[in-house]
C-alpha cells in the first residue's frame, strides 16, 4: 500500500493525463514558455542536448531563450508531444524514471533499430514511439 501511495504522489507531479490533440494544437499556436522545457526535461532527467535535439534546435539557441519567452509553434508542439510521451512512458513503466530514461536510449527493432529519442526528431516519430508504448501496455511485442 505504501508503494502505491509513493507512486501516486510522483504521478501527480507529472500530470494525471496527457494533453489532448486539440489542446496540443491550441497551446502550440500560443507558444509554450521556455521555462516549461526545464520542467519536462526534469521528468526523466533528459540532458540539454537531448532537449534541444527533440525541439529541433541547437543547444546554443535553446540556452539563448530566456525562461519568460515563448517557444515558436514547432518547438512548442514538439515539447508538448514529448511531455505526452513521457507521461505515457512513466505510466507504462510504473513511474520508474531510470527505466524510462534507459528505454528512451535503447535501440528498438520496431523503430528500425533506432532509439525512441532518435525517432522523435519528427512529429511522425513521436507517434511511432507512442505506438510502441501502446503495444507494451497491452503486452504485444514491441
Amino acid at each position: 500500500m505504501e508503494k502505491l501511495k509513493a507512486f501516486a504522489d510522483r504521478a501527480v507531479h507529472y500530470s494525471a493525463s496527457p494533453s489532448s490533440d486539440l489542446s496540443v494544437i491550441k497551446k502550440s499556436r500560443e507558444g509554450v514558455l521556455r521555462s516549461v522545457v526545464d520542467n519536462v526535461s526534469g521528468m526523466v532527467k533528459l540532458t540539454d542536448n537531448e532537449m534541444a535535439y527533440l525541439l529541433g534546435m541547437t543547444p546554443r539557441n535553446l540556452h539563448r531563450i530566456t525562461p519568460e519567452k515563448r517557444l515558436g509553434t514547432d518547438a512548442s508542439e514538439r515539447l508538448l508531444l514529448l511531455k505526452n510521451i513521457l507521461i505515457h512512458a512513466l505510466d507504462t513503466f510504473e513511474g520508474k524514471e531510470d527505466v524510462v530514461r534507459n528505454w528512451l536510449r535503447t535501440s528498438i527493432t520496431e523503430l528500425n533499430d533506432q532509439t525512441p529519442l532518435q525517432m522523435m526528431d519528427t512529429v511522425t516519430g513521436f507517434s511511432l514511439v507512442d505506438d510502441v508504448l501502446g503495444r507494451l501496455d497491452y503486452g504485444l511485442p514491441a
